[in-house]
């Protein structure tokens, strides 16, 4: 019996200190997905589509195929090179002015819609 408790008791310490690691990283990030799905609304849906399928329309219209954010090209990429992509602009896609703050939360807006 007091084995079983000492076992429970380890196995809630790992629990609270996985979870302690995990606030403190989002903390320290600072992103948040709803504040991006705001921003991506206002700046990248237009194109990116609402769910992250291109927009057939202007996919069409520049002549290029666009790949579905969600998809395991897209997410498999970096943080680093996701923001330097979005900051600069791929191929006929234009780099996003914005503020710092406002990249890191689309790109954790855009981490939720992997597939």
């Amino acid at each position: 019996m007091a084995l079983k408790l000492l076992d429970s008791l380890a196995m809630n310490t790992r629990i609270l200190a996985l979870l302690s690691s995990a606030i403190l990283a989002i903390s320290a990030f600072g992103a948040d997905a709803g504040a991006g799905k705001a921003a991506y609304d206002a700046s990248c849906k237009k194109c990116h589509g609402a769910d992250g399928a291109a927009n057939p329309a202007i996919a069409k219209m520049l002549k290029v195929e666009m790949k579905h954010l969600g998809s395991k090209e897209v997410q498999s990429k970096s943080d680093a090179v996701l923001k330097k992509e979005t900051i600069e602009g791929v191929g006929k896609m234009k780099g996003l002015a914005a503020a710092e703050k406002d990249i890191a939360n689309i790109l954790a807006y855009v981490r939720t819609l992997k597939q």
